[in-house]
């Protein structure tokens, strides 16, 4: 996954924590309104919430998990390559060196 996909995908965990913060406050704010119809409505987005909750915790643990998979690969790649590691960081410094002094 590249860094631009986990970006989207951050953003929109933040987004749907956001939201779901919004809805919470929402029926909060309306917890004394009355009506058969309300009271219906009410539930509904309760139940909604619970669901979007739980889903969203789901996919944040799968997202931990991922990532704590790529650093064990990464440490593991690491550990049996370690010039190979090294010759790779000395490029990219270089890299980074050369962008910087165009400055």
């Amino acid at each position: 996954m590249n860094e631009a996909t986990a970006v989207a995908r951050d953003q929109l965990v933040s987004d749907m924590k956001a939201v779901i913060a919004d809805a919470e406050e929402l029926m909060k704010a309306t917890a004394g309104a009355a009506g058969e119809r309300v009271g219906a409505i009410r539930a509904r987005a309760e139940e909604s919430l619970r669901s979007a909750k739980a889903r969203l915790a789901e996919v944040d643990d799968e997202l931990i998990d991922r990532a704590k998979q790529a650093a064990r690969s990464a440490d593991e790649y690491v550990r049996q390559n370690p010039w190979g590691a090294v010759g790779v960081a000395a490029v990219a410094g270089l890299l980074v060196g050369v962008l910087i002094s165009r400055r």
